[in-house]
């Protein structure tokens, strides 16, 4: 009976899914991205190419509203020979999606590397552990609450793929509290992707929108702001209610980031301190860069490439501290490297997605096909409608800024008609383009994050889109109730 159970385990219900509803039987990763990948070539063979015409304003590109027209269609009838390679583009697809998302893969194996030296020196790990014992094992919860309100504040204020390094810091905690990487995975990613998605402070979305519409610059920030600090009040209950409870280490994987000792017996030395001086140096640099260049103060881009030279430096000088010779630094950050592989790779699968979408020249038809939707939507529900619908298009334009720029040229002339605020409009397409950040597979640093919490995307999947619905309902309210009084 013992072999059957085991046999049973590895095939048949047999994958171990048998038993479990519909909602939860989600393939690999990469299978269930293979199959999205295989869904977008369909539609860039029978959904028609088009484009809008753009011009330049203040040095950035935008499209022009009502400027949308469909290209001619170049293709020749479809052959074997033809079908044979549209076919084999799908796999081209996929070297072309690596080489595209680079930076995102790099940063992935950089940052392994950085906190594998991290690991070894048990700096933060002293941090986290001896914090744990002076508030107390029986106060989990606060601390839970605490850091999710943290991650927070991060995502508000320094943007969402530049907190990347803050994610294995979340893992840690998680451990200590006896809980594994899903529990700190939603503390962090779902921190910052909440504090980023409804910042009041958010340059690449609110600034940007708010610019194209003409309004003062992060205004209107004491809505958003009640909006987003309930958002993570909402996903801090939600985790310690739901997550928490059914994730904790022992019954399930254990965290990757598991503490080696019990917590009483964690103190921090004057290395430690110096080594996490290092680390939150490097933090505060990326933080402040970060944000000036968003502004545009900083008169320089700043973004994956600048981060991940941080992350250099920051590994160079901690393996200094902890007086680790050149040929064991370099062992050590392979180390890490391959240790997150093969979330390195689910990235660039992910962008093969885009990749199709942009070669079919599909994307901007689907935009246009959305946005015209609203012109069935009742007038009261025109708002809500379009946080739905820019949802969607963050699947195709995964980029907060580059949305803006396609999307509110065509938004901000048709607040006008329906008798909508701007700020009531750039609220809607907020909550719609961030939201979906945290679940969409083309959104590379989302798996970024999950590759560094060695999470799996189906697993995150699982956990944290009951949140996202919830959180759109919250939305939803304060949108509804700007709309009501007229906010503007």
């Amino acid at each position: 009976m013992q072999g059957n159970t085991e046999q049973e385990n590895r095939t048949g219900t047999l994958d171990g899914l048998g038993d479990k509803p519909w909602y939860q039987k989600f393939p690999d990763p990469m299978v269930l991205i293979f199959y999205i990948l295989l869904l977008a070539s369909f539609l860039a063979w029978v959904v028609p190419k088009g484009a809008y015409e753009v011009e330049t304003v203040d040095g950035r590109q935008r499209v022009i509203a009502d400027s949308f027209h469909y290209l001619a269609d170049d293709t020749t009838p479809l052959s074997v020979a033809g079908a044979v390679n549209q076919l084999f583009n799908i796999f081209v697809a996929i070297p072309q999606g690596l080489i595209q998302s680079a930076q995102y893969l790099f940063i992935v194996f950089i940052a392994g590397g950085l906190f594998n030296i991290l690991y070894r020196s048990h700096a933060l790990e002293n941090l986290v552990g001896t914090t744990v014992r002076r508030i107390g094992l029986d106060k989990g919860h606060l601390l839970i609450w605490l850091a999710t309100y943290l991650y927070g504040i991060f995502g508000m204020s320094v943007g969402y793929e530049n907190n990347i390094a803050l994610v294995p810091v979340a893992l840690l905690v998680s451990s200590a509290l006896g809980y594994t990487n899903l529990v700190g995975a939603c503390i962090a990613i779902g921190g910052i992707g909440i504090g980023f998605t409804l910042s009041p402070i958010n340059p690449y979305t609110v600034g940007v929108a708010q610019s194209i519409a003409g309004l003062p610059i992060f205004s209107g920030a004491l809505l958003r702001f009640g909006m987003a600090f309930m958002a993570l009040s909402l996903l801090a209950w939600y985790i310690t209610t739901f997550v928490a409870p059914k994730h904790r280490a022992g019954e399930d994987e254990g965290g990757t980031g598991a503490l080696s000792k019990k917590i009483e017996d964690y103190r921090l030395s004057a290395r430690d301190l110096s080594i996490i001086s290092v680390f939150f140096l490097g933090i505060l640099v990326i933080a402040g860069c970060s944000y000036l260049a968003g502004t545009g103060a900083l008169g320089r881009s700043w973004y994956i490439k600048e981060i991940t030279a941080v992350f250099i430096v920051m590994s160079i000088v901690i393996a200094a501290i902890c007086r680790i010779n050149p040929n064991r630094y370099v062992a050590d950050m392979v180390e890490g490297a391959s240790k997150v592989t093969g979330g390195a790779l689910v990235i660039g699968l992910a962008a093969s997605i885009k990749v199709v979408l942009e070669d079919g020249q599909i994307i901007y038809t689907i935009v246009d096909t959305l946005n015209r939707a609203l012109d069935f939507m009742p007038e009261s529900l025109i708002a809500v409608g379009i946080s739905v619908i820019q949802g969607i298009i963050n699947l195709f334009i995964p980029s907060g800024s580059g949305q803006a720029l396609v999307t509110m040229p065509v938004l901000i002339p048709l607040a006008d008609l329906v008798g909508i605020s701007y700020q009531v409009m750039i609220l809607a397409f907020q909550v719609g383009d961030g939201l979906t950040n945290m679940i969409v597979p083309t959104s590379g640093g989302t798996l970024a994050m999950l590759a560094l919490a060695r999470v799996g995307y189906s697993d995150w999947i699982k956990v944290i889109f009951p949140l996202i619905a919830l959180i759109y309902v919250l939305s939803w309210g304060f949108i509804i109730f700007a709309q009501m009084t007229h906010w503007s």
